[in-house]
């Protein structure tokens, strides 16, 4: 008898076959005792080789579904009473522990808007893809990483040794590279430090507003997390939480905000982790573009009881798919941070690692920093006075010397509305509560520009002037 078959020919031709002619039987398609085409008729018929059709005609009888009789051909074998049903897509029994299901999820970045003011990422069309390639090739063709082996879990070593350089240089920060922990990005970072160092029902102090991803993998991690507000200094060291045992900030451009944590402020937290003996997360997330030349030394420098654990991201600075952060620990963590390093991931990628120490190294993070230092400095002047010009009637500029973006509080009562029909115009700005952890008393709008060409930022912000305007 015939057998319909129909071949995807992108796909395996083998499963196929014996999936349709499994189906067919457990369907009643055809019955117990009918003859199947031999394999060298099947395999013309479908125009594949007859190998491809033995082989799914052996797994068929050797599940019992076909039998094969020497000189008579093959065979459908009448069905077992038990014999299962076609298996059906199941929703399954299982669930997750009820902490994950109020977890929010990453939006998809996929979509850009016509004028593109979303924070969180630098312009990906100013890496330097050649260089990286190459860089990349380089490592994959030296024995250093091309045996196969498992790498050191701290990461490796000329990675390190070029952090711990590059910070003493560009930040002021002394460390020795057996105390630099490469990760795949913050967020790593910051889960390894609560699992060294927090009990579950320990309090952490964050910035509020502030940044959500630290609340939501201490969250997990089953510790209590407290908002501590944020004024024109930063944060306000005298509303910490006296039971704290963290404290995790944003001192060299406060997230959401941009204030920088004032110098009396930053030894006033120094002082209070030690008297309460707890640990202090200095993220220092997007400090490499700073466009004026003062800044205030990170914590980290002026730390002298080792209390400062300092984290940092390549990932904000080149490109957000590389993953690649660090973190500089204190001697004391040291066995504890890599040991849980090796538990959760055992290594960060080491083809990359190698590729970013080369790039460090020979002088080409320096060189592309500077270039695009420029370019991010044309346009958070290009907001600054538009936000100093005409959209001042609805918005308070808040001073900012650094990172990718910009904030700004609102004037009177308009917000939600407006945008709304802000984002319906294709004007992808964010407000406090979309993306910090709480909406301050004066809500605001943040303005990022790592996207966004300097060509689009005045029609964009003159669109959202208009909006603004409606109200």
């Amino acid at each position: 008898m015939e057998v319909a078959i129909r071949l995807d020919r992108s796909a395996g031709l083998h499963g196929q076959i014996y999936r349709q002619l499994r189906d067919a039987v457990l369907g009643g398609r055809l019955r117990p005792g009918e003859v199947l085409p031999s394999s060298r008729e099947l395999a013309g018929q479908l125009r594949v080789s007859r190998n491809t059709v033995t082989a799914a005609y052996e797994r068929l009888i050797a599940e019992g579904y076909l039998t094969g009789q020497a000189g008579a051909g093959t065979f459908v074998n009448a069905r077992p009473e038990a014999e299962p049903a076609v298996p059906q897509p199941s929703h399954g029994v299982l669930t997750p522990r009820a902490m994950w299901e109020p977890m929010p999820v990453p939006p998809d970045y996929g979509n850009a808007p016509e004028f593109d003011f979303r924070i969180g990422a630098p312009d990906a069309r100013l890496f330097p893809y050649a260089t990286w390639r190459r860089l990349l090739a380089d490592q994959f063709r030296l024995s250093a990483v091309g045996t196969g082996m498992p790498a050191e879990p701290a990461g490796h070593l000329g990675l390190r040794a070029a952090i711990a350089r590059h910070l003493r240089t560009a930040r002021t920060i002394e460390t020795q590279p057996r105390d630099v922990l490469v990760t795949s990005g913050v967020q790593q970072a910051l889960d390894l430090i609560g699992r060294v160092l927090l009990e579950p029902g320990a309090v952490v102090a964050i910035e509020e507003p502030g940044y959500v991803p630290p609340k939501l993998v201490w969250e997990a991690q089953g510790v209590r997390v407290i908002g501590v507000p944020v004024d024109e200094q930063g944060l306000i060291v005298e509303a910490l939480p006296p039971d704290a045992r963290m404290v995790y900030v944003t001192p060299s451009h406060q997230y959401p905000t941009g204030v920088a944590l004032s110098l009396r402020r930053r030894a006033e937290l120094l002082a209070w982790a030690q008297r309460h003996d707890a640990a202090i997360v200095e993220d220092d997330y997007d400090s490499e573009f700073r466009y004026t030349e003062q800044q205030l030394e990170p914590l980290h420098s002026l730390d002298r009881s080792g209390r400062v654990l300092y984290v940092g991201s390549f990932s904000k600075v080149l490109l957000p798919t590389l993953r690649l952060g660090f973190l500089i620990h204190p001697p004391s963590l040291r066995h504890a941070l890599h040991a849980a390093k090796f538990v959760t991931d055992w290594h960060t990628s080491l083809p990359i690692q190698a590729a970013m120490a080369d790039f460090v190294e020979q002088g080409l993070f320096g060189r592309h920093l500077r270039r695009v230092r420029r370019v991010y400095h044309r346009r958070h002047e290009r907001i600054a006075a538009a936000l100093a010009g005409p959209l001042s009637k609805h918005l308070a500029a808040v001073p900012s010397a650094a990172g990718l973006h910009m904030s700004a509080t609102l004037r009177g009562t308009a917000a939600a509305d407006a945008l709304d029909r802000a984002q319906a115009s294709g004007i992808g700005v964010a407000a406090y509560p979309e993306i910090a952890t709480a909406a301050p008393d004066s809500p605001g709008l943040v303005f990022g520009y790592g996207m966004i060409d300097v060509g689009r930022i005045d029609e964009g912000l003159a669109r959202l002037h208009r909006c603004l305007d409606a109200d």
